[in-house]
């Protein structure tokens, strides 16, 4: 893909469009010069606001996520789990021993107990490790121009661009999350104007890379937010049968006194009573899950918490790690859920799960993105969930737990492969001759097996077992051959190659050959007879490979359509998993013009970029403006019925799959092509759409255990 072109903030944005926005986009170029004003006016130099944004582009994706913000749209107790897990916690303790001195320090300047400086250090950058990718001028930029409060970002670029022009802060390499917080423990930019302090004496407020100023910076929030010292954010209690919820709500606030009357008591069953707390301290009732879940009385320290990013779930997860970072052993009372959240060791092993069963999904990092969201959504539609969600939690970690482990589906390469590869000889058991409409010969310059029905005619290469050719009756090429095709031992380009026993390199080493071991070796025609009214029924298969307990049959059927089949049996003693693909190449008038229906919300995994998964949107063709004029997509938990739809040749291909999981989607595109030279020009010729299993759709045959897949073509008018 072509790199995006800078567009400078002055620019105008009439090509930047945020479809979820929905508002009109401002005129970026009226805004930009507004906020330079805005920034000349308070002392900045014009060349230095020029310099600093000559190069600043749009950026439409950070106008999504205003309206999605995790706190408010995760669930409270899958927010808790990601935020409050027992690495959180080990690595708080941790830092608390290794900064003791400084945090005994700041508490005695500011009143705020170590516990807590820590705990809002670990919730907003996981100590320092998780601070924000994106640049901080950017981001505030577009939103100061663009969306809903837009002046609310405006005054927190200028308060930004201040910090910048007296040198607290370097520009360069300036990043922090969508939304312009950054640093250590995540300051808006104008809080950091008001709040922060100077920690380690150096003259500088630097939240970025002096952890002292951040601690210091935090703490000294905290204070002004109105903490009080030696007093708890809160406590867990138990409410009585009965109880009225609706007086519950952070603003309806009752003396501790109250509450006790109305019939709470601490989590464990005693009376309400908690030290350093009068009996008139005012404190509010928090119901985060409703009756049925955690109960929670809030005094004023939770509100300096609160205030610190507005946001229930968030205060919370502070308040509840500080707790756990004194010793404490969290929340009593579980969570209204039969699918608990994850922490990070156990989101590592659901991941690895996943690894396992052959989803591209990355490392086990334990951060769960789109692709590992995708990945769990095919394993719950495997196992017939109808809730096919593709979150994380305990119930798809225990079902993959409970699950057979995979076996692996690494295969040695047979040690008379090289001698079979030698031999493209037409080899039958039957003679051809005693079958009408079936004879051995030359096909484009391979050695074929070519069928002649009333229907149709059709060409298998011998090396390979390869259908190369399907005509109908007065009818047009369905499979392409291409014209640059090499002859043997290289694999031939076109036709419908046999990838098996797996597909591309999947789960194999560089020292086996790429799409399997049967196409690159000649097959014996085992069988032939002529149906009653013409249709050829051919069996071949591919010599027996040593050290190989898979055996191959194929069966073809060629009439009025065409109809394939793989059968594969387990001849070993212990099971064995496998892919496998046949590569169909189909003939078309142009691979730009064409379109593929069956796909439409399938998830599928882009070799393009990366393995991530993404969801067909309509029908699939090479005009997708994700990525077009190429394609390398693997649809997994595929439906199986396919319509390829041809304008230019004025006709459509109806393809039907049994035992299919897969469906992969191919063309290299012009530039690949041109670097393939058995294929060139001619990729605006072709279009594969592969009857597959593979990725993590692998099957795995018990000793003694069959397979089949199938495919059938039909040709239709279009």
């Amino acid at each position: 893909m072509k790199p995006t072109p800078v567009v400078p903030l002055l620019a105008l944005l009439g090509a930047f469009a945020a479809p979820a926005a929905q508002a009109a986009i401002a005129d970026f170029g009226t805004c930009g010069a507004t906020l330079r004003e805005a920034a000349l006016g308070n002392g900045m130099a014009a060349e230095r606001f020029d310099r600093l944004f000559a190069d600043v582009a749009p950026d439409p994706s950070v106008l999504t996520l205003l309206d999605a913000q995790p706190e408010f749209t995760t669930p409270v107790w899958d927010y808790l789990a990601a935020l409050v897990d027992e690495q959180r916690i080990a690595d708080g303790r941790a830092m608390l021993a290794t900064h003791r001195e400084l945090l005994d320090r700041l508490a005695g300047q500011y009143g705020v107990d170590p516990a807590t400086v820590v705990a809002v250090w670990g919730v907003e950058s996981d100590y320092g490790r998780v601070t924000g990718k994106r640049p901080l001028l950017q981001s505030l930029a577009t939103l100061s121009c663009n969306g809903r409060r837009q002046p609310f970002f405006r005054g927190e670029l200028l308060a930004l661009l201040t910090l910048i022009d007296g040198g607290d802060l370097g520009a360069e390499g300036l990043t922090g999350s969508w939304a312009g917080a950054f640093g250590q423990t995540q300051f808006m930019p104008s809080t950091y104007a008001r709040i922060a302090v100077d920690g380690d004496g150096d003259g500088r407020r630097d939240l970025v890379a002096s952890i002292p100023d951040a601690l210091a910076s935090t703490a000294n929030y905290l204070k002004r937010a109105g903490w009080r010292s030696g007093q708890p954010w809160g406590v867990e209690v138990r409410l009585p049968a009965g109880f009225d919820a609706t007086l519950a709500g952070r603003g309806k606030r009752r003396p501790l006194s109250a509450w006790r009357t109305l019939g709470l008591v601490l989590a464990d069953g005693t009376p309400l009573q908690v030290p350093t707390m009068a009996d008139d301290s005012a404190a509010a009732l928090l119901l985060p899950a409703g009756a049925k879940g955690p109960a929670l009385l809030a005094f004023r320290n939770y509100d300096a918490i609160y205030s610190y990013n507005a946001a229930e779930s968030y205060a919370l997860a502070i308040a509840t790690l500080a707790d756990r970072l004194r010793g404490g052993g969290g929340l009593a009372t579980a969570w209204p859920t039969d699918d608990p959240g994850l922490g990070r060791n156990e989101r590592r092993e659901l991941q690895t799960l996943l690894l396992a069963r052959g989803h591209p999904i990355g490392s086990a990092d334990g951060m769960v993105g789109d692709a590992t969201r995708r990945a769990i959504r095919i394993e719950q539609q495997r196992l017939g969930w109808p809730d096919a969600d593709g979150r994380a939690g305990t119930r798809i970690l225990q079902a993959l737990r409970d699950a057979t482990p995979p076996v692996a589906t690494a295969f040695k390469l047979p040690a008379n492969h090289a001698q079979l590869i030698q031999s493209p000889i037409v080899r039958s058991r039957i003679p051809m001759k005693d079958v009408q409409g079936l004879s051995a010969g030359d096909f484009n310059g391979f050695a074929a097996w070519k069928v002649e029905t009333p229907f149709s005619t059709a060409a298998i290469s011998v090396f390979g077992g390869q259908l190369l050719s399907f005509v109908p009756k007065d009818g047009v090429e369905v499979m392409w051959l291409s014209p640059l095709a090499k002859q043997p031992p290289t694999p031939i380009r076109g036709g419908s190659p046999v990838c098996w026993p797996y597909f591309a390199r999947q789960g194999q080493g560089n020292d086996v050959p790429s799409h399997g071991f049967v196409r690159t070796v000649p097959w014996e025609l085992r069988d032939a007879r002529r149906e009653s009214d013409g249709t050829m029924v051919l069996t071949l298969a591919p010599p027996a490979m040593e050290n190989l307990s898979l055996r191959l049959t194929m069966t073809l059927r060629i009439g009025r359509v065409l109809e394939q089949e793989l059968l594969t049996e387990n001849t070993g003693s212990q099971p064995v998993a496998f892919t496998q693909a046949l590569h169909n190449y189909f003939n078309v008038s142009d691979a730009l013009a064409v379109d593929v229906g069956g796909l439409d919300g399938l998830t599928y995994l882009d070799k393009l970029d990366g393995g991530n998964a993404h969801v067909q949107q309509g029908d699939w063709n090479l005009r997708d403006p994700r990525d077009p004029g190429r394609s390398d997509r693997i649809y997994t938990a595929a439906g199986g019925r396919y319509e390829l739809r041809d304008p230019g040749f004025a006709r459509r291909i109806a393809i039907s799959t049994e035992g299919s999981h897969s469906a992969v989607l191919w063309n290299a595109g012009e530039q690949a092509a041109q670097r393939m030279q058995d294929i060139g020009a001619g990729w605006r010729n072709y279009v594969c759409i592969e009857a597959a299993n593979v990725g993590p759709d692998v099957i795995e045959l018990a000793p003694g255990g069959r397979h089949v897949l199938k495919q059938v073509f039909e040709v239709k008018p279009l």
